[in-house]
């Protein structure tokens, strides 16, 4: 009796004690799906000042940080060499003019006057010839001239109107076709020249186009600079854009209007709000990622953020308030339905679930469970939860 009272005992200790979990509460509130990437900020209104030739910076009359008004000089080059350059296209420009101008004259007045003296003398002989030949001709028929007489005149004849012939075509169509492309091309080029050495003297100083900060000053003083290189940049730092990096997988939640929040290390604390103005169109290779670019604009009145410093974006894609949440740990996935363990009378239950919304943390409970549901996160010794196992909730 007694080994039979022994082993019926045995189960009563040998039995698992209840597992350990620790567990979280559906509650309602809001929650928001997003998209957490980086971005850089640059400003909407920029100006940037680049020198049109090698020359050095004669005057410099802003540092970096001044504000600056509308038309105000800031930087002046040295001219020298760009007048004269301007001196020398313009030059080429005038007479270029001239000679388009005698194309359209058929020649400069020199040249007209010698032709039409050219040509009366070329009509006089012409003329002359042609009587001598008819007299001639007259002779033969009284056999006071020869066959060879008359000949000789006609001879002279012909030659004396092939002369006239030539100098009427000069003074018609003096110049041939390839001639007048020529003067034409030179001409082009003599005004395209001229145009640029003006361009270039009227940016050989250097004006604030728009009220702004001069952000960027990478010259001194004195400094030379090759063309191109870049002199000042000039923003409107009230409005700024922000240029976000969304990686591809995530560009198919994008869509125009979505509220966009923008963080910066240097400010901690502080958040810029804006809306997505434009979305990817493409998508590009950015170091190692492959990003579409979302841009937006964002209010900038106090000018704390600055031009080309990079930032945190997070673009909220959706927002549902008043809604049943729940820790996104606690939801587990079998066969791509969502299920959770509830915990009932000390009980684990399965409960399937519709769910919603979901970011890094929550997600949204569209069905299968009430408010309050008590549900079950993991035990505290990394056993498994099972359907109808018997818990103790620990904090």
């Amino acid at each position: 009796m007694g080994v039979a009272a022994a082993l019926a005992l045995i189960p009563v200790f040998t039995r698992p004690g209840p597992l350990k979990v620790r567990t979280t509460t559906v509650g309602r509130g809001p929650i928001r799906s997003l998209i957490s990437t980086n971005g850089k900020v640059e400003p909407i209104r920029n100006f940037e000042a680049h020198s049109p030739v090698a020359t050095t910076v004669k005057r410099l009359l802003v540092k970096e940080g001044d504000r600056v008004r509308q038309g105000q000089l800031l930087l002046q080059l040295d001219e020298a060499d760009l007048r004269s350059q301007a001196a020398r296209a313009q030059a080429q420009m005038k007479a270029a003019q001239a000679d388009q101008a005698d194309l359209t004259t058929g020649g400069t007045r020199e040249e007209l006057l010698t032709l039409e003296a050219q040509l009366i003398k070329a009509r006089s002989v012409h003329d002359d010839a042609q009587r001598n030949l008819d007299a001639l001709r007259r002779l033969q028929l009284q056999g006071a001239a020869s066959a060879g007489e008359v000949t000789q005149a006609a001879d002279v004849l012909q030659r004396a109107q092939a002369d006239t012939t030539l100098l009427e075509q000069k003074k018609k169509d003096r110049y041939s076709q390839p001639e007048v492309a020529k003067v034409a091309a030179q001409g082009a080029e003599a005004q395209a020249a001229y145009a640029a050495a003006e361009d270039a003297l009227a940016k050989s100083s250097v004006r604030a186009p728009f009220d702004g900060i001069v952000y960027a000053l990478p010259v001194k003083q004195g400094a030379y600079v090759q063309t191109g290189d870049l002199l000042l940049q000039v923003g409107d730092l009230s409005q700024m854009l922000v240029r976000a990096f969304v990686d591809e997988p995530e560009i198919g939640r994008l869509a125009p209007g979505q509220k966009i929040e923008v963080t910066w290390d240097a400010l901690p604390g502080r958040i810029w709000s804006g809306a997505v103005s434009s979305v990817p169109s493409t998508v590009k290779l950015r170091v190692t990622r492959s990003v579409g670019e979302v841009t937006c604009t964002v209010d900038n009145h106090d000018q704390r953020l600055l031009p080309n410093i990079n930032v945190g974006v997070t673009v909220i894609t959706a927002e549902h308030a008043g809604v049943l949440t729940l820790l996104r740990e606690a939801v587990r996935m079998d066969d791509t339905k969502p299920y959770v363990y509830q915990v009932v009378d000390g009980k684990l239950k399965r409960r399937e679930v519709e769910v919603s919304l979901q970011n890094l943390t929550r997600v949204e409970i569209t069905a299968g469970l009430p408010e309050n549901s008590v549900v079950a996160l993991s035990s505290t010794d990394a056993k498994p939860l099972a359907d109808g196992a018997r818990v103790k909730v620990v904090p």
